[in-house]
C-alpha cells in the first residue's frame, strides 16, 4: 500500500504548496489593489449637450457619448436581457461564478477550442475601470481579487448600475441609455423585448454584433439572448417568438466625429457649434466631461423650417444654372470587380450631405442611367434624368460625362422617386430672431455644416446692396424728409473725388428713370438715384455716424456716396440686429443664442437676462422714425420688389430686398412685429450669381418658406401711431410726417389800397 500512499502524499503536498503560494500571492496582492473610489463615488464622463428651447437634443460633444441612468429607472426587460446574455447568476455569486467557470471549461473541452467566456458582470466592471485587456495569469488574478473587493463594498444593484452606465456598446455609445438613443432613437423605458435583447448582445463584441454594420450577426446574437431569456423564465416562448418576429428600425445616422444631432439630423449643426464654443470658453475642457447642458433659444419646428427653406432656395438656384457633370470617377478595377464590396468601399470615401446621396453609375444609354448605392441598383430615366441629360451624350466634356464609374448625387423627390441632382457651389445663410429681445429663433450658417463649417451668419462679411437703403432713408427722416418728400430720379454722375475711388455713373437696376418721385415709391421700387441724392443731402459723415445706431461698424462703411447702394460690409447677424430696430419701434437689441446653461443635475449655472425693447433696451432712433420706416417698407412687400411675399396673405410684413452690383450678393431682410429674419445667398469667393438673380428671386423665397411656418397661427399686428406725427395730404392720399416738419402757413397777402392803382405786370419782351 505504501506505493499508493507516496503519490497521494506528494499530490497533497503539491496541493498544499499551491494553496500556500496562492495565499501568499493574495496576501501580497490584496494591499496593492486600487482604491474603489471611482466606483463608490461613481461620476462618469458625461458629454456636453446642446438643446433647443423646447428640449430637443441638437448637439453632443465629448470623448464618450454617455447618459447616466439610475438602476431604478432601468426597465426590468433590459435588466433581464443583460443578465441572460452576460451573467444569469449575478445575484447569486460573490463576484466570481465558479459554477460558470466550470461550465465554460467543460463546454470549451467539448467544442474543441471555441472559447466560452466566464467573466461575470462584476469582473467586467473591474476590468473596465482598473485593468488592461491583456491575457495573463497575473492580470486574471487581479481581476478576481478586485471582483471580490467590489462585491464587499458595493451592493449588487450598485454594481449593475455602474455596468449599465459604463460599458461600451459601439458607435461611440457608452452605457445602455445612450445606446438606446443611438440605435433606436428612444429612451430606455420605451424599449421592447426585441430591442432590449439586441442591445444586451452588444457587450460581448460591439463591432461584431453592431446592428448597423453587421445586421446578420447582430440578429444571431439577439436570437441567443432571447433563447436564454426564455430558458431562464424571463419571457414566455410566445413572447420569444413575438420578439423574433418584431422588425427593428435601427437608426443609420452616424453623425460627425465630435457631434451628434440625433434628434435633428444635422439641421442645427451651426447652432450647436456656436453653443459649444460659448460653453468651452466659459468652462474650458471640463465642458466635455461634466454633463453641462446648454439650452439655446431656437425652436425645433422653426429651425427645421429654416434649414429646409435654405436648402430648397440653394437647390432651386443651382438647378436654374444647369448640371455640371460627374463629381469624380471610380477606378476601373473597382468598377469591374465581381464583388459589390469594392463599390461600397468607393462610396464610403464619398460622404453624403443630408439628402444628397452619393451613387456610382454602372450603365448608361441615350435616355437612361443605372446607378449603384450600397447593394441597391436604381434605374433613372425621363423626368428623373432630365436635369443631367446634357452630360449623357458624346458632346459632353470627357471629364464631366456621365459614364460607368461616374460618381453622382441622387435625391428622393416629394413623390419618393429618385432623381439626379448635384452638390451646389453657392452658399447661403439664414437667421431669425425675436425683435423684442434678440432671442434667436432659427439659424442656418450654410448649406451643409459637414461640408463647410464656415458660419456665414456670423462670419461672412458681404456687401448688403439695396438692403442697406432703409438706414439711409431713416437718416433722411432725421433731416427733415418724410415719406411724401419728392426726390429726383434722374441719372447722376460723379467725379472720383466724391466717390473715394474712381469716376462713377450709377444706374437704376432696371435702367428706367422716373423723374420726381416720392420717397415711399422710391424705396418700394429700390431707386438707386433717389438713395444717392438722399445721402448727398444728409451728408456722408452724418450717415456714417447714424448707421452705428443700428450696430454697424463705421469703419466698414466709408463716408462716400457709394454707401447709399450698400457698398460697405455687413454680416447677416448685423442685418438681423439692425432690422430689429425697425421691427420693435426703435430699440437696439443684441441677438443671443444661449438662454441658459445647467449642470448635470439641472442646476442653473448661467442665465441670460436680455434687454427688452420698450423696457430695458436702449432707444436708438425716434419712435416716429421707426413707424414711418415700417410704413414704407410695408409698401416694398405690398407693391414693390418683395411682392412675392404677398403669398403669405398678411398685411403686417415689411422688409427690403438687396442685390449688389453685378449680382454678386442677394438679400432679403424683413419682419413681422414678432419675428425678424434675414436671408442671403452668394459664393464664398465672390462672383456673379447670374443675370436676374436678385434678392427678390434668390433670397426672398427662403424668407417666405420660413415665415410660412413661423407665423402659422400668429394674428396680424400693427404698431400704434406714436405722438408727434401729423397727417398731411399728399396727392390723392395722406402721409404722415414729423410734426416739427410741417411747412409754415404762407403769410397772408397785404390788404389792397383802395386809392392806389394796381400795378400791372410788365409785358414780356
Amino acid at each position: 500500500m505504501r506505493w499508493v500512499l507516496y503519490p497521494l502524499a506528494a499530490l497533497t503536498g503539491l496541493l498544499l504548496l499551491g494553496v500556500a503560494i496562492a495565499a501568499l500571492a493574495i496576501s501580497m496582492a490584496w494591499p496593492t489593489l486600487p482604491s474603489l473610489e471611482a466606483l463608490t463615488d461613481y461620476h462618469p464622463k458625461i458629454p456636453l449637450r446642446v438643446y433647443t428651447a423646447d428640449g430637443a437634443l441638437i448637439g453632443e460633444y465629448g470623448e464618450e457619448r454617455r447618459s447616466f441612468v439610475r438602476i431604478q429607472d432601468v426597465p426590468p426587460v433590459l435588466k433581464q436581457a443583460i443578465l441572460a446574455a452576460e451573467d444569469d447568476r449575478f445575484y447569486q455569486h460573490s463576484g466570481v461564478d465558479f459554477l460558470g467557470i466550470a461550465r465554460a471549461t467543460a463546454a470549451n473541452l467539448v467544442t474543441g477550442g471555441k472559447r466560452q467566456g466566464a467573466s461575470t458582470i462584476t469582473m467586467q466592471v473591474a476590468r473596465n475601470f482598473y485593468l488592461s485587456r491583456e491575457k495573463t495569469i497575473s492580470r486574471k488574478l487581479y481581476e478576481i481579487l478586485l471582483s471580490f473587493k467590489i462585491e464587499q463594498n458595493l451592493s449588487k444593484d450598485q454594481i449593475l448600475e455602474v455596468y449599465i452606465n459604463q460599458i461600451y456598446l459601439g458607435r461611440r455609445a457608452y452605457g445602455f441609455a445612450t445606446a438606446a438613443q443611438t440605435y433606436y432613437g428612444k429612451p430606455l423605458k420605451e424599449l421592447n423585448v426585441a430591442e432590449a435583447a439586441m442591445l444586451a448582445g452588444l457587450p460581448k463584441a460591439p463591432s461584431a454584433y453592431n446592428p448597423v454594420v453587421n445586421p446578420k450577426r447582430a440578429a444571431l446574437r439577439q436570437q441567443y439572448v432571447l433563447r436564454r431569456m426564455t430558458e431562464l423564465g424571463f419571457i414566455t416562448p410566445t413572447e420569444q417568438q413575438q420578439a423574433l418576429n418584431t422588425q427593428l428600425h435601427v437608426q443609420n445616422t452616424s453623425g460627425n466625429a465630435g457631434n451628434t444631432g440625433a434628434d435633428f439630423g444635422g439641421s442645427a449643426d451651426y447652432v450647436a457649434e456656436m453653443a459649444r464654443q460659448i460653453a468651452v470658453e466659459q468652462y474650458r475642457e471640463e465642458a466635455y466631461t461634466k454633463g453641462i447642458r446648454v439650452i439655446t433659444t431656437i425652436r425645433k419646428v422653426e429651425q427645421e423650417a429654416a434649414y429646409k427653406a435654405l436648402r430648397k432656395g440653394v437647390m432651386d438656384y443651382d438647378r436654374r444654372h444647369g448640371y455640371r457633370g460627374a463629381e469624380s470617377y471610380v477606378e476601373a478595377e473597382r468598377l469591374n470587380s465581381e464583388h459589390s464590396e469594392s463599390l461600397d468601399e468607393a462610396l464610403s470615401e464619398v460622404p453624403d450631405y443630408g439628402d444628397l446621396m452619393a451613387a456610382i453609375v454602372t450603365q448608361t444609354t441615350n435616355n437612361s442611367l443605372t446607378v449603384y448605392r450600397y447593394g441597391e441598383t436604381i434605374k433613372l430615366s425621363g423626368d428623373s434624368l432630365r436635369f443631367a441629360a446634357p452630360m449623357l451624350g458624346d458632346k459632353a466634356p470627357a471629364n464631366k460625362r456621365l459614364r460607368p464609374g461616374a460618381i453622382v448625387r441622387i435625391i428622393q423627390n416629394d413623390n419618393k422617386r429618385w432623381e439626379i441632382t448635384q452638390l451646389p457651389e453657392v452658399e447661403s445663410a439664414f437667421a431669425a430672431a425675436d425683435p423684442r429681445t434678440g432671442a434667436i429663433r432659427a439659424l442656418v450658417g450654410g448649406f451643409d455644416f459637414n461640408r463647410n463649417k464656415f458660419n456665414h451668419v456670423t462670419q461672412a462679411w458681404r456687401q448688403p446692396g439695396s438692403s442697406f437703403k432703409p438706414f439711409i432713408y431713416s437718416a433722411a427722416f432725421e433731416k427733415g424728409y418724410g415719406p411724401n418728400s419728392i426726390v429726383d430720379d434722374s441719372p447722376l454722375s460723379f467725379p472720383a473725388g466724391e466717390t473715394g475711388s474712381q469716376a462713377w455713373e450709377p444706374k437704376n437696376y432696371d435702367g428706367k428713370y422716373d423723374g420726381p418721385i416720392s420717397i415711399r415709391t422710391a424705396l418700394a421700387r429700390s431707386k438707386n438715384m433717389v438713395s444717392i441724392r438722399l445721402l448727398k443731402s444728409v451728408g456722408t459723415k452724418y450717415a456714417q455716424d447714424y448707421v452705428t445706431k443700428f450696430g454697424f461698424d463705421a469703419e466698414r462703411h466709408p463716408p462716400y456716396l457709394t454707401m447709399a447702394l450698400g457698398a460697405g460690409s455687413v454680416t447677416p447677424w448685423q442685418m438681423l440686429r439692425a432690422y430689429s430696430v425697425f421691427a420693435n419701434g426703435g430699440y437696439r437689441i443684441e441677438p443671443y443664442l444661449v438662454q441658459e446653461i445647467r449642470d448635470e443635475s439641472g442646476k442653473v449655472l448661467a442665465r441670460v437676462d436680455p434687454p427688452v425693447a420698450g423696457d430695458t433696451a436702449q432707444r436708438v432712433i425716434d419712435e416716429r422714425n421707426a413707424y414711418l420706416m415700417d410704413s414704407i417698407m410695408k409698401d416694398v412687400v405690398r407693391h414693390g420688389t418683395a411682392a412675392k411675399a404677398l403669398v403669405l396673405k398678411r398685411g403686417d410684413l415689411a422688409g427690403k430686398t438687396g442685390t449688389t452690383n453685378e449680382y454678386v450678393d442677394a438679400w432679403f431682410c424683413g419682419y413681422q412685429p414678432t419675428v425678424v429674419a434675414v436671408a442671403w445667398i452668394g459664393f464664398d469667393q465672390p462672383r456673379k450669381l447670374g443675370s436676374g438673380e436678385t434678392g427678390g428671386s434668390a433670397a426672398l423665397p427662403m424668407w417666405i418658406n420660413y415665415m410660412r411656418v413661423a407665423l402659422e397661427g400668429v394674428p396680424e399686428s400693427y404698431p400704434n401711431t406714436p405722438d408727434g406725427l401729423l397727417r398731411v395730404q399728399s396727392g390723392n392720399s395722406e402721409e404722415m410726417i414729423y410734426k416739427e416738419n410741417l411747412p409754415p402757413e404762407p403769410p397772408a397777402p397785404p390788404p389792397a389800397s383802395p386809392s392806389g392803382p394796381v400795378d400791372e405786370a410788365p409785358p414780356k419782351e
